[in-house]
This record gives C-alpha cells, structure tokens and sequence, in this order.
C-alpha cells in the first residue's frame, strides 16, 4: 500500500509541476519510441528482416547496420528497408501523443537523441524540436563535399518496393547530387556527420529557450535516456537544476530512473513503461499531494 501511495504521489507531482512551471524542456532518449513499439530486436526485427537475419545471423537492426555488406546494393538494401519501418511506416504514437497533450498547451522545448522523427510525426511544433544526432529521413554526401544533407523519404520507398534477393537496383543506388560520392544517412557516427543550416537553426532556437528561462520555475523532463550519451541530456538536465533552485526535474525511465542526490528535493524519478506513466500522468486529477 504505501508503494502505491508513493508511486501516486511521485504521478501528481509531475503533473503539478507541468501545471505550475513556466517552461517545460523536454529531453527524450530511445526509451520513449521504445515504450511505442519501436523496438529494434527481437520479434519486430524477426518480421521485418527474416532474410538477412537468415543470411547473416543478425541479433538486432543495430548490429545489421554496421555490416560491412559486399555490394552498395544490398547496403542499400538493407537500410532503405529499415529507414521506411522505423521513419515512415505508421506507428502507434500513443506515448508521444499523450506527452503533447500533456505540455501543447505550455512553453515546452523539446532536445532529443531520437532520429525516428516520431515529435514530428505525432504533432509537435517543428521550431520546438532540436535532432541533435541526425534524422534517418535525411542522407548526406559521404565526404562530405558539403554541409547540405536532403530528403529521402520518396527514394527510400522506390528502395523498398523495386528490391529483390535483399538487393536494390543499381541504378537507385544513392550518389550525392553534389560531387558524385556515394550518400550516407545523416547520423552522428564519427566525424563526418553534417550538421546542416536546419540543425544550427534547432541548436540555437535550443539554447535560446535556456537562455530565456534560467532564473524561471523551469521543469526538465527526461524520458528515456540511457547511459550512452548522457553528455547531450542527462548531464546537462542536471546540472541546469542544481543551478536553479526554482527549477525541478522528473525522470521517467524503465529500470534507469535515477538523479544525483544534490537535486533529490526538487526531483522525481519513476522507474516504468513511458506510455503508462504519462497515461497516468494526464488522468491525474491534480489532487493535493500531501492528501495521497
């Protein structure tokens, strides 16, 4: 009983705190389009991929992305194939779309390390949203001769629909329309990932939200970010609370849900499924905390 209390308690005061904050910057790691389904291993990645996991004995999509394939086009094969199922393909939005009903209507700004597109695609305002390490819908020269990067999305579906044996056509192999060099997605990998005018335009729209809400009841909400890069979100979130005693933090994460004890007071960590909590979190009725 007292858990459940406790776990109430931590539910309503999220949901206080998204009411009475001036601002809401939002940080989301894989963990949100995981707890949409977006999973990258196990039975989804079986359905979608069962003839290179019988080629090559792939664990995930992750390992299958970094093969070195023989051909660019089986390369092309392989990976027009997956951006089409976790960029494009309709997905249940569920978690995402109950997080903006959640902030729509306040001053949010929303980092993320995702590159699925899912903000985007579920409703959020484009000019709230910086995609720090790229977005798969967008391919840049392998050089790069430039700082250009450009859609994908209708090549990609030609990709998928004229594949045979996993094998694109030759002729729908990629090259950059700049110099000729075979294309690349745009995802930060090592030094060569493009940070384009529409990313510098993200950061700094980013870093002004900051700026204009530092001394302000800001509350950072992180979802889903794990251990990988914590330097982009993590780290930061909670340095900026520590720095801010009107500032709180709410950490949503299963099994990862966790903050430094120098902002334990003006924090919540709630270790679950994203979805289901920011379910609960939109069906809280704003009760008197104490009264839970």
């Amino acid at each position: 009983m007292r858990k459940e209390n406790d776990e109430a308690r931590k539910i309503c005061w999220l949901r206080n705190a998204i009411e009475t904050a001036d601002a809401v910057l939002i940080g989301a790691g894989a963990g949100l389009s995981a707890s949409a389904g977006i999973a990258y291993s196990g039975e989804r990645f079986e359905k979608l991929f069962p003839d290179f996991i019988k080629a090559y004995h792939f664990p995930d999509m992750y390992s299958a992305g970094f093969y070195p394939y023989d051909t660019p086009e089986e390369h092309w094969g392989y990976w027009s194939r997956y951006i089409y199922h976790n960029r494009y393909e309709e997905h249940d939005r569920g978690p995402y779309e109950t997080l903006l009903k959640l902030v729509g209507h306040r001053d949010y700004f929303v980092i993320t390390t995702n590159v699925d597109h899912q903000f985007q695609l579920s409703g959020f305002d484009k000019k709230r949203l910086f995609y720090t390490q790229g977005d798969y819908g967008l391919w840049q020269c392998s050089k790069p001769c430039c700082d250009k990067t450009w859609d994908n999305e209708a090549a990609v579906k030609r990709m998928v629909a004229e594949q045979r044996n996993r094998r694109v056509p030759s002729w729908l192999v990629p090259r950059c329309p700049v110099c000729g060099a075979p294309i690349m997605m745009n995802l930060r990998c090592d030094n060569t990932f493009v940070q384009d005018k529409g990313w510098y335009a993200a950061h700094s729209r980013y870093e002004d939200f900051i700026r204009r809400h530092k001394n302000m009841k800001l509350l950072f909400l992180e979802l889903g970010v794990g251990g990988n890069t914590p330097v982009i979100i993590k780290y930061p979130f909670w340095r900026m609370a520590a720095a801010n005693p009107k500032a709180s933090y709410a950490c949503i994460n299963l099994g990862e849900a966790v903050c430094p004890q120098d902002i334990a007071k003006q924090s919540v960590c709630i270790d679950g499924d994203i979805g289901k909590v920011l379910m609960e979190v939109k069906n809280c009725s704003g009760m008197d905390i104490e009264a839970v």
